[in-house]
């Protein structure tokens, strides 16, 4: 009768366990899933930011060549000109945001000032 009793009870131990441990596996994945999930939306707001950036750039290039433009009556040349201009500051945005260009450090401004001379 007691061998029949521990038996039973070695049985749920057995069971209880295999679900804790599928329990945990499907824990597991989920929290997997859940990290990618939060990667791949970080990663949606960052080219988000830096398609928005170049974009506006070039759109502000160009904006303010056709002002130009307009008030000064240089036909398209303005426009040409800035609107290669904001071409190139929005290569240099992407390429900040990126890392491939690193920002000016506000020491270093300080110091090409110095440099100049301009006493700041």
């Amino acid at each position: 009768m007691t061998d029949h009793r521990e038996e039973d009870l070695e049985e749920r131990r057995r069971r209880l366990a295999s679900e804790l441990a599928e329990r945990d596996g499907k824990a597991r994945d989920e929290e997997r899933a859940e990290r990618n999930a939060d990667e791949t939306r970080k990663g949606y707001g960052m080219a988000m930011k830096i398609s928005s950036e170049f974009i506006s750039a070039i759109i502000v290039g160009a904006l303010l060549g056709y002002l130009f433009d307009y008030f000064v009556g240089t036909g398209p040349w303005g426009m040409i000109v800035l609107l290669l201009i904001g071409f190139c500051a929005g290569v240099l945005n992407v390429m900040r945001v990126v890392g491939i260009v690193a920002s000016p450090h506000p020491a270093d401004r300080r110091m090409e000032f110095k440099d100049k001379g301009d006493g700041r």
